[in-house]
C-alpha cells in the first residue's frame, strides 16, 4: 500500500472496481475508516497523512474478504436502518432498506396509543422493533428468535440504543416462547425464499447471510402458515400485523391471513414496485 491515507483508499477503490465490486469507492473509504478508526470528515483530514505501517496487514485482510463477495456490512459489523446503527452477528440478517416499510406502518397504527406493545417475530438483529421504539417512546417490544446468537446480538443492539429497558428478548420458535400476552402490532420479516431457489441468490445473500434466516420451506411459505394461524391468539381486538413478503407471495399470503380471519388486509408495494409488505387487522 501507499504511503498516504487519501492515495491508499484511492488505490483500494481501484483494487476493488477491477474486482467488479459495484459500490468500489464507497467501500474503499469504509475499509480505510474502519482500520483507522476514522469518521468522513477524519478521513478527509487525513488525505496527506501516512498510512499507518502498522494497519497495512489489518486493512489487506478486510479488502480480501470483500473480494471475496463478502457484503461491507458484514466485515464492518454493522448496518444503518431507519437512521439508527445496528450491530450484526453471523445469526442474523443485514436489515435491508426495503423492511423499512414495516417500521413505517408500524408508526403510523401505533402514534396514537400511549403505550403499545409489540411483537417482533424472528427478530435478527431486533432492527423492526427497536425501530419502533425508538420513535414511540411509550412503546414497550418483545423480540422473538430460534437463534440464542441472534437475540444476543439483538440484546446489545437494544443497549447500545439506550432502549433495554424498554425491550424483552425470548428464545424460541415463533409464538412458543410466549404465554397469554397480547400485542397492539405483531412484525416479522420471516424467512420466506423457497428452499430449492435459495442456490438462485445473490452469492452475497446465500453464502453469508444465515440459512435459517432465509429457507421458508419448499413453497416459502412456511412461516406465513404459522403466523396467520397463531397471531389472532397474540393480538389485542383490532391489533395490527404487518409482514415483509417475497415479491410474488402477496396474493398467497393475503389468502392465509383472510382464511385465518383476518380483515382490513392490504398489500403494499416497495420502492422498486415488488410487492413487499402485506398488513392486516384482527377483528375488533
Amino acid at each position: 500500500m501507499s504511503s498516504g491515507i487519501g492515495r491508499t483508499w484511492r488505490e483500494l477503490r481501484d483494487r476493488l472496481a477491477a474486482a467488479e465490486i459495484p459500490t468500489a469507492a464507497l467501500d474503499a473509504q469504509l475499509l480505510v475508516r474502519h482500520v483507522l478508526d476514522l469518521d468522513a470528515t477524519g478521513l478527509i483530514a487525513s488525505e496527506t497523512d501516512p498510512f499507518p505501517g502498522g494497519k497495512s496487514e489489518d486493512l489487506e485482510a478486510l479488502v480480501l474478504r470483500r473480494i471475496a463477495g463478502e457484503p461491507i456490512a458484514r466485515i464492518l459489523g454493522v448496518q444503518e436502518f431507519y437512521g439508527l446503527d445496528f450491530g450484526l452477528n453471523a445469526a442474523t440478517l443485514i436489515p435491508r432498506p426495503e423492511t423499512e416499510m414495516l417500521v413505517d406502518f408500524g408508526i403510523e397504527h401505533l402514534k396514537s396509543h400511549p403505550a403499545p406493545a409489540v411483537l417482533d417475530l424472528g427478530t435478527g438483529t431486533g432492527c423492526i422493533v427497536l425501530s419502533l421504539l425508538a420513535n414511540l417512546p411509550g412503546a414497550r417490544g418483545w423480540g422473538v428468535d430460534i437463534s440464542a446468537d441472534a437475540l444476543e446480538q439483538a440484546q446489545a443492539n437494544a443497549e447500545a440504543l439506550g432502549l433495554a429497558d424498554r425491550f424483552v428478548a425470548r428464545h424460541g420458535s415463533w409464538f412458543d416462547p410466549l404465554g397469554g400476552e397480547k400485542f397492539d402490532l405483531i412484525v416479522s420479516n420471516p424467512p420466506y425464499i423457497a428452499s430449492a431457489t435459495i442456490e438462485t441468490l445473490d452469492a452475497g445473500v446465500k453464502s453469508f447471510d444465515p440459512m435459517a434466516a432465509l429457507d421458508g420451506g419448499a413453497d416459502g411459505l412456511g412461516p406465513y402458515r404459522i403466523i396467520a394461524a397463531k397471531a389472532r391468539e397474540h393480538l389485542v381486538a383490532a391489533g395490527a400485523l404487518a409482514l415483509e413478503i417475497g415479491f410474488d407471495q402477496g396474493h398467497m399470503v393475503n389468502e392465509l391471513l383472510s382464511s385465518a380471519g383476518f380483515c382490513e388486509i392490504a398489500i403494499a408495494k416497495d420502492l422498486a414496485g415488488h410487492d413487499r409488505m402485506v398488513t392486516a387487522r384482527a377483528p375488533k
